[in-house]
């Protein structure tokens, strides 16, 4: 198995990159590989010094094609029950790009505990580690963030106390002018009636 992925290195090291016929002269022709249909093209009757054309010769050997370089049969998961139906000794674990932070680590803590290959972490337990230190100052920032948000509202809850008590002080001395103005008042229309 080893010698045969070897001797996939080494084609897939010698294969060229096919493309569409004349995809480097012009900007619309797609660089994709598109089979050549002209009557009279170059590259569809394989003349020496045009590009060269897909065929079944660069293919890898049929029995370690589309296994992994480590030679593990490649599983997508992207929940637990895909990674409960793997075998270790043979297939290795790709788990998806659109799973997201906190459900991929669930997923590498499993395989780690099953010893199953994660082919797209390189480190799984460093990786594990990392985002657990992340998602903790992550939770701590955001503590900082409702204490201050706590703090503020607190300041100016006791700033709008203090604004009102001021506020009931000069309505209680306005109304307590009020009221001398109208005890001299009384005592004038006293005198004057007297």
């Amino acid at each position: 198995m080893k010698e045969l992925i070897e001797l996939r290195r080494r084609m897939k090291s010698r294969k060229p990159i096919f493309t569409a016929q004349d995809s480097h002269k012009r900007a619309e022709i797609p660089k994709k590989w598109k089979k050549p249909k002209g009557i009279q093209s170059k590259m569809r009757l394989r003349k020496k010094g045009y590009r060269r054309g897909v065929s079944k010769g660069w293919r890898s050997p049929k029995a370690v094609r589309g296994l992994h370089k480590l030679g593990l049969i490649q599983k997508l998961a992207f929940n637990k029950n895909d990674i409960e139906s793997i075998n270790p000794e043979k297939e290795g674990v790709v788990i998806a790009k659109a799973v997201g932070g906190k459900k991929r680590l669930e997923l590498l803590e499993l395989c780690t505990k099953k010893n199953i290959r994660v082919l797209n972490v390189k480190d799984p337990v460093a990786f594990i580690q990392k985002y657990k230190d992340m998602l903790e100052q992550k939770r701590k920032e955001k503590k900082e963030k409702t204490e201050a948000k706590k703090k503020k509202s607190a300041k100016k809850e006791s700033k709008e106390d203090k604004s009102k008590a001021k506020g009931k002080e000069e309505e209680l001395s306005e109304k307590e002018k009020r009221e001398q103005e109208k005890k001299e008042k009384d005592r004038l229309l006293i005198q004057k009636t007297s």
